[in-house]
């Protein structure tokens, strides 16, 4: 079954009246999204760990099958080309990532393989992504698994897919597996959820503080503006890496001056990645990481800013709108 037959049985087995696309939802009801948005690497080989290793920010050999994370893929000038969610899954390491990023990520990585024995494998489609949260997500696991992961990013690996628990005040899962198991979960969830959009995971992803890189937004931002490092994306006792040297001497000389913030615009077209902020002075001072509509109207957004222009409260705005700060679900 192709990606485009997934989303036809989508389609035909949700019942209209469990859609809520129509507008945005809030954290308090349990929610179904199919994450066909997401792209997948299969990373496959004696020495995918290794040649990992020297690519990215965070300590891939953490990575136990038991356990997931936040990494960065940087230039070697330590600007940011990807994040990924990684983890290992019966001795394969997967990347997830927006799929706009997929081609060109694979291809560079491949670059780096030279001898190694490595192999680099586009699994977007053969491995579906189903997205759960809210109140009653993990009753619901419960039901049809007979292990749940319990904590932030523990991972279980079951015979036909994995399950992951991802940061969410009420519990938000990831579910992995092929697409004849996916049937079977998704009938089984929906008369028992709301089906909702990729629109809403990522409110949701921005709710929890979650950065991202996307085309628009690539090379223009270095691990520590995106708070990778408070996300525990950032192993400062791991090996050499491409762009370690900046990514390491902005931590230990203390020099952060810009980080990304939870705010929320009202009365704006849609702000999309990559977008300016500005201060009074129609200086631009930030830019838009990701936003999605919200519940309360207007939207919810993760915007990169000069923490002096927070810190002293500055005007901030975009498109004209503006911008207010709130408070993320972690301590900058």
């Amino acid at each position: 079954m192709s990606n485009q037959q997934w989303q036809q049985f989508i389609q035909t087995s949700t019942s209209p009246k469990n859609t809520g696309d129509i507008s945005p939802l809030s954290d308090h009801e349990t929610v179904m999204c199919d994450l066909s948005h997401l792209g997948l690497l299969q990373i496959d080989g004696a020495d995918a760990f290794s040649f990992l290793q020297g690519q990215v920010t965070n300590d891939v050999k953490l990575l136990n099958g038991s356990t997931a994370h936040y990494t960065g893929y940087c230039t070697p000038k330590g600007r940011m080309l990807a994040i990924f969610l990684v983890f290992s899954h019966h001795d394969l390491i997967h990347l997830q990532m927006p799929r706009e990023l997929i081609e060109a990520v694979a291809k560079r990585l491949k670059m780096y393989v030279m001898r190694s024995k490595v192999a680099i494998q586009d699994v977007s489609d053969s491995i579906i992504k189903i997205g759960l949260s809210g109140p009653k997500a993990s009753e619901l696991l419960n039901n049809l698994f007979s292990t749940v992961p319990q904590n932030d990013y523990e991972l279980v690996s079951l015979e036909n897919g994995a399950l992951l628990k991802l940061p969410n005040k009420h519990g938000r899962f990831e579910i992995f597996t092929d697409i004849n198991h996916a049937q079977t979960i998704w009938s089984a969830l929906s008369s028992h959820t709301t089906v909702a959009d990729a629109a809403h995971w990522e409110w949701l992803e921005i709710q929890a503080g979650i950065p991202d890189v996307v085309l628009a937004t690539q090379e223009e931002f270095v691990p520590q503006m995106l708070n990778l490092d408070l996300i525990g994306g950032i192993n400062f006792k791991k090996g050499c890496y491409t762009g370690q040297e900046i990514v390491a001497r902005t931590h230990y000389l203390g020099s952060i001056k810009r980080r990304t913030y939870l705010a929320h615009v009202s009365h704006v077209e849609k702000p999309n990645p990559g977008d300016n902020v500005l201060n009074a002075a129609n200086e631009t001072v930030g830019k838009i990481v990701r936003s999605a509509a919200s519940p309360n109207g207007g939207y919810d957004l993760l915007a990169e800013i000069r923490c002096e222009n927070v810190d002293n409260n500055q005007q901030l705005s975009i498109g004209g709108n503006a911008l207010a700060i709130q408070s993320l679900p972690y301590p900058l």
